[in-house]
């Protein structure tokens, strides 16, 4: 196992040859989420995946994705961007690469019709997206690659993976995947195909999903996630709400068939979880949603044993629907001692806050809520355990392997479940490792430019304001203004303002000795008398005010001064 090597171009072995294909992640290796890879050979290049991800500090970021620049320094050079599947983190962040260079989009239907969504929520754009769909063992070309999907299964329908044909022989990228010999779509994973892959063709290359490389055993199905709610709602008495992800369109089908086999109606409260049941009705995977969906406008007029509410707002966020019914201020809801909630999703790491805040809110009602570690078959993963992770290794018997999607640590278990496997050659690499590819070996020769890319709104904002952002809430913001005369003598005190240094009952005579430590430094200090100008007076008050606050608190919050000069 190679892990992270340094770059070392060998001579012995041509740069860029014909035969030699390089793949450069841009996100995804080393962290969860913004999955982006470019993949590349003779001068032609495409992009597998442009995802987001969620940022948890609190520090005004909605969304994040990987610095694109490696790409759209060149833009002639990319030829197309292509999908896996639908997933936030594998298709939140196109609109931002098309705006820059917009090229055809291939991805599965399901994954388009989602982007489409994205595309017209966000508004009007300076360029019409080019949606191109691709189906399971339909080849197509995209720049210089021959590529195939294969069906996969995971969390949301119609998911792939890619097979792509190239000089330095066949790459397979998993994409995200589980393993369910009998999915409730009927759409599994397609095993068949790759096992004639492996036997006909070879596999040059697996990149492959890390995910759950740390779990051990298999992961468990949608169907017996089913078998696990249903009971669960047909012995409660009052209103159930069930929490989930809204692209979980199999949780949404198995919920649908509880409703219709209880017998209680189904609502359905949160924009992205209707923007889903519409989506899921178009393609065929929700074909007796109506049958038991009613309007939220109509809810109140359901007796409460005959209700089934479906929320969005999994990991707490204070604007979804789960959120506001915790805290009692839904428009068209509300919940009662007795009722019942489920929360049918995983708590992702650095939301447990929020999510137990919501659980003990809802429990403080008197209402009885349910969650996967008091009862863990009510939710399953969508991504692959080790079991099933060896099991595709060991279908297709790479050459070489690359693990992808995930922290550091689920990147190394999942290489060494491949040299388990009997894989030869197994390099961890993160982002930004340039990685060659030729018939005969695998090697990183460059280490490209990576980095993040924080969005408020859509917006993009600099890493500097993020830091300034962590750096007031951490430490506390002062100002100092200080009156001086024309000659840039101070006159009379200043006046310093703080907001999140102080507590209330120490700020005034706190504040009136840091006065006073600010009016004498400026008075004393060379600098100053050498040059009275708003420059240096400003420096001079701010480096003054910083050395108090040191002394005295043993912290420096962010200190900005003001100087105001009175003419004569």
């Amino acid at each position: 196992m190679r892990l992270n090597p340094a770059p070392a171009l060998d001579p012995a072995l041509p740069v860029d040859t014909s035969d030699t294909v390089r793949f450069v992640p841009l996100g995804g290796l080393g962290e969860i989420g913004m999955n982006c890879m470019a993949v590349e050979t003779a001068g032609r290049r495409i992009v597998i995946d442009c995802g987001l991800a969620f940022d948890g500090r609190g520090l005004g970021v909605d969304t994040l994705h990987a610095d694109f620049s490696y790409v759209l320094d060149e833009p002639e050079r990319l030829d197309a961007i292509v999908l896996t599947h639908g997933h936030e983190d594998h298709i939140g962040a196109v609109p931002y690469m098309l705006a820059a260079c917009p090229v055809p989009v291939y991805g599965p239907p399901y994954a388009l019709s989602l982007l489409k969504e994205k595309l017209a929520y966000d508004g009007p754009r300076d360029f019409e997206a080019d949606l191109r769909p691709i189906y399971p063992g339909e080849r197509f070309e995209a720049g210089p690659f021959d590529i195939e999907p294969y069906r996969v299964t995971h969390s949301m329908p119609d998911c792939t993976g890619l097979i792509l044909r190239t000089p330095a022989g066949v790459i397979v990228h998993s994409g995200d995947f589980k393993i369910e010999e009998a999915p409730t779509d009927g759409e599994g994973f397609d095993f068949d195909r790759l096992a004639r892959l492996s036997a006909e063709e070879g596999v040059r290359l697996l990149f492959s999903d890390s995910t759950n490389s740390v779990s051990e055993g298999t992961t468990g199905t949608e169907a017996e996630a089913h078998a696990s709610l249903e009971p669960l709602v047909r012995e409660a008495q009052g209103r159930v709400v069930v929490t989930l992800f809204a692209s979980n369109v199999h949780r949404l089908r198995a919920l649908t068939e509880i409703a219709k086999a209880t017998g209680r109606k189904l609502c359905l409260l949160g924009r992205s979880l209707n923007m889903h049941a519409r989506l899921g009705k178009l393609h065929g995977y929700l074909d007796d949603l109506d049958a038991v969906r009613i309007p939220r406008d109509t809810a109140r007029s359901i007796p409460r044993d005959q209700l089934l509410v479906l929320a969005t707002g999994t990991q707490g966020e204070p604007p979804a629907a789960f959120a506001r019914l915790a805290t009692g201020t839904h428009p068209d809801l509300s919940l009662d001692p007795g009722d019942t909630v489920i929360h049918s999703a995983r708590i992702i790491p650095g939301n447990e806050t929020g999510v137990y805040g919501m659980i003990n809110a809802l429990e403080r009602q008197g209402v009885h809520v349910i969650w996967k570690r008091v009862a863990p078959g009510i939710h399953v993963s969508g991504h692959a355990h080790r079991d099933e992770q060896r099991r595709l290794i060991e279908l297709l018997r790479p050459k070489s392997f690359v693990p992808v999607h995930g922290t550091y640590l689920h990147l190394r278990r999942h290489a060494e479940i491949a040299e388990e496997s009997g894989v030869e050659d197994v390099l961890v690499v993160e982002n930004g490792a340039v990685v060659e590819l030729s018939p005969e070996r695998m090697r990183v020769v460059e280490q490209a430019e990576t980095g993040r890319v924080y969005r408020e709104r859509g917006t993009e904002i600099s890493e500097r304001v993020i830091k300034d952002r962590a750096l007031l809430a951490e430490l506390g913001v002062a100002m100092v203004t200080v009156v001086v005369d024309d000659r840039g003598r101070p006159l009379g005190p200043v006046d310093i303002l703080t907001r999140g240094v102080l507590h209330e009952d120490e700020n005034e005579d706190f504040l009136d000795d840091a006065c006073d430590y600010v009016f004498e430094a400026l008075r004393r200090s060379r600098r100053v008398q050498e040059r009275p100008d708003d420059e240096t007076l400003e420096i001079e008050a701010k480096r003054a005010l910083k050395r108090f606050f040191a002394k005295t608190l043993g912290r420096k919050p962010l200190c900005y001064g003001m100087i105001l000069r009175i003419d004569a």
